[in-house]
């Protein structure tokens, strides 16, 4: 056994939190990553659906998304973004077009899961979304996203927000 077996554990120095360990990115988080990097292109230039797909599976590391979930948001998001944006529209402040294309693409990606993906319970999609926001948006983005899915949960998951209302 060596000394350091027995040492105790360090603590954190005074008024500083004990760094976490990152956690890996699952293979959906990986996907809505790699949908939100697409939209933006989208949004950004208008190109189409399949040059889109192919630049983003030509990225190192998409091999570790979840392609299924991948192709549903990008494809889905695309095809049904004024289905999307009239959803979104009754939540957010100013017309879509005028949200950050980063922005504009995660209430995308949250509005299409909490429409279309019912196994992902709509407090785990609107997770999600913040957590593009933070990794990809500006500065508060994450704070408007979550108000604007929270609200558009309401509409799209009445039953789900109003259990857990009734449970909370």
């Amino acid at each position: 056994m060596s000394t350091n077996d027995s040492a105790p554990a360090k603590k954190p120095a005074a008024g500083k939190t004990p760094a976490k360990r990152a956690q890996p990115k699952s293979a959906r988080r990986r996907s809505r990553e790699a949908a939100l990097q697409g939209l933006y292109q989208w949004l950004i230039t208008g190109d189409d659906v399949a040059t889109i797909d192919a630049h983003m599976r030509e990225q190192e590391d998409f091999g570790k998304a979840d392609r299924a979930h991948f192709d549903a948001l990008l494809n889905g998001c695309i095809l049904e973004a004024v289905d999307l944006d009239a959803v979104l529209a009754k939540h957010v402040d100013r017309k879509t077009t005028e949200l950050s294309p980063i922005e504009h693409g995660v209430l995308m990606i949250g509005a299409y899961e909490l429409k279309h993906c019912l196994d992902i319970p709509y407090r785990v999609a609107i997770n999600e979304a913040v957590e593009l926001a933070k990794a990809f948006g500006g500065t508060d983005g994450h704070k408007y996203v979550n108000g604007v899915l929270d609200r558009a949960a309401g509409d799209l998951r009445p039953t789900e927000v109003a259990a857990r209302a009734n449970k909370g």
